[in-house]
């Protein structure tokens, strides 16, 4: 008897749907069970977890032929996320699930020896796949079940066993869809637990309204100063004036984790934006993804975040280097010999580094030990067109201690990130009728010159400033999107000589 059991498997963020084929062969007088269609080491290994998830449910095995093909079969199977499949498919070809019960309907997760249905990650791209198929309803582990009820439009079903799925299947005990619990309430918004709050770093004025800025706009930033100056502290204070994700935004972040199994199944939809920090020694594929199997790498888990490279001048300069098309493109292509995965990278890059190796170069209270020879190989570590790439350059000089000592609070973060969601809410209703859209980071040069309109005057000071400081076609660009931004968070339409200036103030002082 022939049994056909959907599934999903997922290649890079994308479900594609499998069928899972069940031959099963009475008269067979050898016991047998073929698995076939491309599949990988864990998926060979589900023939024997659902042989005893079966007996171990009080349901029956017969011990004669089964072959279980994979289709489409030019695909290959990664993960146990088909042991259900597996299963059902033998008990439905064995006669015993009516096969009406598999009709637009699919099945996902891993069996334990006793029937137990577990977590499998990946779930929330499956479901959406579904749902884009139109099947009716998706069956999924109970801790599962928060995770699918992100999509809407499809019927969930959490199991916990593969004998309360039969009796559910059967009409003797039915399981009612999961019901996603209602978004909480709008309230006030406040800092997460651990954040740094604005209010708390004394002093360097500026360095909080380039990061402001930064956070407005989604452009990128590096931070310039000695040890000690709260580059570090302020770099993580900015997550705290980030706006909120949008419904989106939240949706993007949270396929990204559910591949990499990193959501929490009690709360799996993201409502932060992410904030990674990974250490120098990253290697490439730790940073843009890859692997045998491709995963996201790091600036794609800091997708609609930030992505902080402290001491940015000891990450390696081949590292660095393949920052460059993402930064420009918002994704990153990994390419194999199966085939190219793209995975989105639209992030914020917030760099930090010393002005030399020993830190105290230009410093009027320490004195700088290094050469010059010392000091340029030092620089050179980061290349002219990853430096052209980053918007916003600041400097952070040391605290002075007074300030240090002041009991006097400095503005909160979340007086901040309130004209930022302001600036941030402009820019959604300016490209609403342009999809991908979502910062004024994000324009492309046609955008640039529709959406950056400069008053007279602004426009002879940004010519004459273009030709004095060289500007290159990509930093001339950049600027008219920092002028944006900082035009936004003064909510003028128009772009004025003052926000000219202050853009101009962000670029390096050898461009």
């Amino acid at each position: 008897m022939l049994a056909i059991v959907n599934t999903c498997a997922v290649i890079g963020l994308d479900g594609h749907i499998v069928e899972v084929q069940t031959d099963f062969n009475p008269r067979a007088h050898l016991p047998s069970f073929n698995l076939v269609g491309l599949p990988g080491v864990a998926v060979r290994e589900s023939k024997d977890r659902a042989r005893s998830a079966i007996r171990n449910s009080g349901l029956r095995f017969p011990n004669k032929a089964y072959v279980v093909n994979l289709s489409p079969a030019d695909i290959h199977k990664h993960g146990p996320s088909y042991d259900l499949a597996i299963a059902i498919g033998a008990l439905a070809a064995t006669d015993q699930i009516p096969l009406h019960t598999l009709d637009n309907a699919m099945f996902i997760g891993e069996l334990s020896l006793d029937g137990s249905i577990r977590h499998v990650k990946g779930v929330l791209p499956m479901v959406y796949t579904a749902m884009q198929q139109g099947f009716d309803t998706v069956y999924v582990p109970d801790e599962d079940a928060a995770e699918a009820g992100l999509i809407q439009g499809i019927s969930v079903i959490a199991t916990r066993s593969l004998g309360q799925l039969v009796e559910h299947l059967y009409q003797l005990n039915p399981i009612s869809p999961f019901q996603p619990d209602n978004p909480a309430d709008q309230r006030e918004p406040a800092l997460e637990d651990g954040q740094i709050d604005f209010a708390d770093v004394r002093g360097q004025e500026h360095v909080k309204r380039a990061l402001e800025v930064a956070a407005a706009g989604n452009h990128n930033i590096l931070m310039s100063g000695p040890p000690g100056a709260g580059k570090s502290l302020q770099a993580r204070a900015l997550a705290g004036i980030l706006p909120s994700l949008t419904t989106q935004e939240a949706l993007e972040v949270t396929r990204i984790y559910s591949i990499v199994d990193m959501l929490s199944s009690d709360e799996p939809l993201a409502r932060q934006r992410p904030f990674r920090a990974p250490h120098h020694t990253i290697s490439q594929v730790g940073l843009v993804g890859g692997g045998s199997i491709p995963k996201p790498g790091e600036i794609s888990l800091a997708h609609r975040g930030v992505l902080f490279l402290d001491e940015i001048n000891e990450h390696s300069s081949k590292v660095l280097e393949v920052l460059r098309q993402p930064i420009e493109d918002k994704i990153v292509t990994i390419s194999r010999a199966r085939g190219s995965i793209t995975f989105p990278a639209n992030f914020l890059l917030v760099g930090a580094r010393n002005p030399c190796p020993c830190g105290f170069y230009g410093d009027p209270q320490h004195s700088c030990n290094c050469t010059p020879n010392q000091i340029q190989r030092y620089h050179s570590r980061i290349s002219g067109p990853i430096l052209d790439r980053i918007d916003i350059h600041v400097d952070v000089p040391m605290v002075d201690f007074d300030k240090l000592l002041s009991r006097k609070r400095a503005e909160s973060s979340l007086d901040i990130r309130r004209r930022v969601e302001n600036a941030r809410e402009r820019q959604i209703q300016r490209f609403a009728d342009h999809p991908g859209l979502f910062a004024n980071a994000d324009m492309t040069v046609g955008e640039i010159d529709d959406f950056c309109v400069l008053a007279e005057e602004a426009r002879q000071i940004l010519t004459l400033s273009v030709r004095r400081l060289q500007l290159s076609a990509r930093s001339y660009h950049r600027v008219l999107k920092l002028s944006r931004t900082i035009a936004d968070l003064d909510c003028a339409d128009e772009i004025a000589v003052p926000h000219i200036a202050e853009a101009l103030q962000y670029r390096p002082q050898i461009d």
